[in-house]
């Protein structure tokens, strides 16, 4: 199983020092997999267990590899931002009381470049015959911000991809070596909208001939 050095984890949490973030969750999977998967960044459940995709989101992505034959330990999962952004908010209680918790947030740009090296250098390691991005973060952080999941999930890209040339930049690069890529909806997605379904179904089928293909 291949994991991040220590000394990219601790960039990592010293560049994200001061945004409202928590938690540090590695990358987990073999390298040189069939599949590199990125989300967008952990949440409360993966923050407890330290491994990423493990509540209700990651019960149905491992409900979509095994359509394709794969389970979680023949793929490399990964996200965006390692941190789980969170905002406060106010939940009622039965009792009608008011409880201040946080509440999982999407990462803001600047969260996701604070984070882009840890990427990057997995991206470089791992070699994945095809990468998946699971949602709008992940395939907007490698195409760019005028990529939506929407117009091109399911369809097989190859191109290079954003990376950060120096630690100090605050925009993105380009890469020479172009990268295999099928972008999907989140596997979330499919809980507060569900007719992306039979498209994310139908997305991961398509990956499994892809892999086929490139076998």
């Amino acid at each position: 199983m291949f994991r991040i050095p220590e000394s990219i984890a601790e960039l990592g949490k010293k560049r994200i020092e001061g945004y409202p973030v928590e938690g540090f969750i590695y990358g987990q999977g073999p390298q040189k997999p069939k599949l590199m998967l990125i989300g967008e960044a952990p949440g409360e459940f993966e923050l407890v267990d330290g491994i990423p995709f493990i509540g209700r989101a990651g019960k149905e992505l491992m409900k979509s590899l095994a359509t394709i034959g794969l389970s979680r330990d023949d793929v490399y999962i990964t996200s965006v931002v390692r941190s789980r952004p969170y905002r406060w908010g106010a939940r009622k209680e039965r009792d009608g009381t008011l409880t201040e918790r946080k509440y999982n947030r999407p990462p803001t740009k600047q969260e996701i470049i604070a984070h882009a090296p840890v990427l990057d250098y997995e991206l470089t390691m791992i070699q994945p015959q095809l990468i998946v991005t699971l949602g709008n973060i992940g395939l907007q952080r490698l195409l760019g911000s005028t990529a939506k999941v929407t117009e091109v999930h399911g369809q097989l890209i190859e191109r290079p991809i954003q990376y950060l040339q120096r630690l100090e930049d605050t925009t993105f690069d380009w890469t020479e070596k172009a990268f295999r890529i099928v972008p999907t909806f989140h596997p979330a997605s499919i809980f507060y909208r569900p007719s992306h379904r039979p498209n994310l179904d139908a997305n991961w089928l398509e990956i499994g001939r892809i892999l086929k293909e490139l076998e």
